[in-house]
């Protein structure tokens, strides 16, 4: 059987740590692993017949990194083979502790280095034998400060692997090993020693030169880039930590004489019926069995405005009861609720790679090796053009500090962090980073009209009445027969009847449904008939003409249900009934236009109320009296033309048509068999979320390759003027460590992505 792990990962420093570990664990027979260097962590499936857990720590064991695998990782196997890691706040606090870490090291750094770089800067500072003070300063910093470096360096050279840490050991060990001979066997320990300091070093530079200021500065700036990106990554994956927190803690179960016992959250069970007071989090997923309330839904929607819920509603977990008591029958507890599913889903998303990722980590692979032979070749060609020992030495030193990737190992998981973490706060759920790529290319939107333009219930849009009636009362009546029904259209008009006149329903006297054609009934001494033009015909009911029958005929070319009641031998109403159009969907039309993508409706309906549908929204194209079966193959047919066609839809039907679809869309208020086809997955139903979707997915792609092209740019600029004697060793590791903070700094602008206004 297929399985499902996330194992956390210590000890990894680069991109090419990550890729190391990736590819180990691949050369294992049936499994498929993805490592993520920005969480520090593995994303593995597996055939467990095949491969076991201790196989998979092993593989990541023997490239010299550390696992944590789950404790009870074979008991959380599921039937669909996700394996949760119950290790992921373990490696949360890991991430604090490793973070505070860094801190303490780069403060103690810090103070001992400002001394060094201070007297080697400024001449009238140099005192006697003050560059074996700076010897004694900087050590500390070198070996203490810098320590997860050069383990990292020792424990990636015990496997025969070269790594960043390798490039920053060499050069910092390189300056302190070249200074200290330079004062032992040269002029450099003498008293009275005097030097400049030079951002530049000249060609004629001497053995009175001493470069602890170099390899001081360089740890403290580095490990000073290793604590900030810490401190970013953890703040990147903010988002999903806090939405695993926003479960309630504990449930007051109901017991079957009506007992309440407070129990906590684990030990839910399916059947559990749940009281719910106002203010209170809903402890499961489940459906209300009584009471009505209104329940903020935002931590999953992003919408505001409260949900108002009543008997047979369906209740998320975490979500908040805001006004009456209700009693829930939970349906869905732990790893099922909708908020596990959210953050196990951002969570594969954050673990995956895009393209322009793993071109990335391709090059990584072969990039450290190349730098040290870019360094020995520099080192050796200012020896050999004349040029002093101290120049040659510099430069060198400049290249391999200078070529550290950590910006290219974070350029992507970055952004893909904050971006996929701030979606889940928003209830837009990005599936994985190559959906950022297909939403670039979209030119199409085919948007499914039901469920997804419109609310897709049933709602009484006109009601007109005979001369000879009065509105209200024949209101009351046609609300009341259709009140004792169970049919949608019938429910929709008793719903509206009972909103507009503010009081209760009368109750019909005797009530026959007649399958099909509509109800019969006796109600305040009359005889009503209400339904199809054939129902009240066949009962003597003469059919209306004038009024009452341009508004059938209205009804019937803009695809809405005409229902006709009579009595006494006359047509006394006609209801129109139909779905309604959302608030929003206009203005998500706009916005979509606005974006450079052609909306497409797709529907069942005829050609009269997809017109209507679409001239209401601004819609040029429509494509009408699809049947199900049919939408795959309408979607299919576009992208024969060339067009690269996204889908929207949220019921069964639409599955095929969104796994079809270079981008599927899935309207979060759908079936479970349309979300599972989808790309992005819209929680709320929101038509203006559909477009942020799309706009965030563009913006986390847009910084992703900002990112790498200045991780590229920078390796590519930087190097030949480090190799040609430019930069200086100081200089080198300011821009190294910069590179790195700024590529996390501008992947954390996409917390900042704002909704478009409702």
């Amino acid at each position: 059987m297929s399985t499902k792990i996330d194992i956390p990962i210590e000890g990894m420093t680069c991109a090419s740590c990550a890729n190391r570990v990736e590819k180990s664990l691949n050369e294992l027979d049936g499994v498929d692993a993805t490592v993520n260097f920005a969480m520090k962590r593995a994303t593995v499936n597996y055939d467990d017949v095949k491969a076991s857990t201790d196989d998979l720590a092993q593989a990541v064991e023997k490239t010299g990194y550390k696992p944590h695998l789950p404790s009870n990782s074979m008991d959380h196997a599921s039937m669909n083979g996700h394996v949760a890691s119950d290790s992921g706040m373990d490696h949360s606090a890991h991430m604090h502790t490793n973070a505070d870490e860094l801190k303490l090291r780069v403060i103690v750094s810090a103070a001992l280095t400002v001394p060094v770089l201070l007297i080697s800067m400024i001449s009238a500072l140099q005192f006697d034998y003050w560059q074996w003070v700076s010897l004694a300063f900087a050590l500390p910093v070198v070996l203490w400060g810098g320590w997860p470096i050069h383990h990292a360096t020792w424990v990636n050279l015990k496997h025969r692997n070269l790594t960043m840490d390798t490039l920053v050991t060499v050069g910092t060990f390189a300056a302190v090993l070249y200074s200290t001979y330079n004062m032992v066997f040269g002029d450099a320990g003498m008293i009275g020693m005097q030097m400049t300091f030079e951002l530049f070093p000249g060609r004629d530079a001497s053995s009175m030169h001493v470069y602890f200021e170099v390899a001081a500065v360089v740890t403290t700036l580095i490990m000073l880039g290793r604590y900030f990106e810490a401190r970013a990554t953890r703040r990147a994956g903010a988002a999903i930590e806090a939405l695993l927190h926003m479960g309630a803690k504990d449930a007051a179960v109901l017991d079957a004489d009506g007992n309440e016992r407070r129990v906590a959250i684990d030990q839910l069970t399916v059947g559990d019926r749940i009281l719910v007071r106002p203010g209170e989090k809903i402890a499961a997923d489940g459906v209300v069995r009584e009471g009505t309330s209104a329940v903020d839904m935002s931590m999953l929607t992003g919408e505001s405005v409260p949900v108002d819920v009543e008997p047979g509603s369906k209740v998320a977990g975490a979500t908040i009861n805001t006004s009456g008591r209700i009693v829930v029958e939970a349906t869905g507890v732990g790893e099922d609720t909708a908020l596990a599913q959210i953050a196990r889903l951002v969570s594969d998303a954050q673990a995956g790679k895009s393209a322009s990722q793993r071109l990335a980590d391709r090059v990584s692979a072969v990039f450290i090796p190349a730098v040290f032979v870019i360094a020995a070749a520099t080192l050796a060609f200012w020896l050999l053009d004349g040029a002093g020992s101290s120049f040659a030495f510099s430069a060198a030193v400049s290249v391999l500090i200078i070529a550290c990737p950590c910006a290219l190992g974070l350029a992507t998981p970055t952004a893909l962090m904050v971006g996929t973490g701030r979606g889940a706060q928003l209830g837009l759920l990005i599936k994985g980073p190559e959906v950022l790529e297909n939403t670039r290319r979209i030119e199409t939107i085919v948007l499914d009209k039901t469920g997804t333009l419109t609310t897709g219930r049933m709602e009484l849009q006109r009601f007109e009445v005979s001369a000879e009636v009065d509105r209200d009362n024949t209101l009351a009546i046609v609300g009341g027969v259709e009140n004792a029904s169970e049919h949608p259209i019938a429910q929709a008009i008793a719903a509206s009847a009972r909103e507009q006149l503010g009081s209760a329903l009368p109750s019909p006297q005797s009530f026959v449904n007649h399958e099909g054609l509509g109800v019969e009934a006796m109600i305040e001494g009359r005889h009503v008939f209400i339904g199809r033009e054939r129902l009240l015909a066949t009962n003597g009911i003469a059919l209306p003409v004038g009024e009452l029958a341009e508004t059938i005929a209205h009804a019937n070319s803009e695809g809405k249900t005409a229902v006709l009641a009579g009595w006494d031998g006359g047509v006394k109403a006609v209801a129109a009934v139909g779905d309604t159009v959302k608030p929003t969907s206009g203005r998500a039309v706009a916005e979509m236009k606005s974006m450079g993508l052609t909306p497409v409706l797709l529907t069942g309906d005829n050609d009269h109320v997809a017109a209507a549908v679409a001239e209401e929204l601004g819609i040029e194209e429509q494509i009408a009296e699809v049947l199900p079966s049919e939408k795959d193959e309408k979607v299919a047919a576009l992208q024969a033309g060339g067009v690269n066609v996204a889908m929207v839809g949220d019921g069964v039907n639409d599955a095929p048509a969104l796994a079809r679809a270079d981008l599927g869309l899935a309207i979060g208020t759908g079936t479970d068999v349309a979300i599972e086809s989808s790309d992005i997955t819209i929680v709320s139903g929101e038509p203006l979320a559909i477009v942020d979707g799309i706009r965030l997915s563009r913006a986390t792609l847009k910084t992703i390759k900002q990112n790498l092209g200045w991780a590229f740019g920078y390796n590519v600029a930087a190097i030949p003027l480090a190799a040609a004697g430019l930069l200086s060793p100081v200089i080198a590791g300011a821009a190294m460590a910069f590179s790195s903070f700024s590529v996390v700094l501008n992947a954390l602008r996409l917390r900042r992505f704002k909704p478009l206004p409702r």
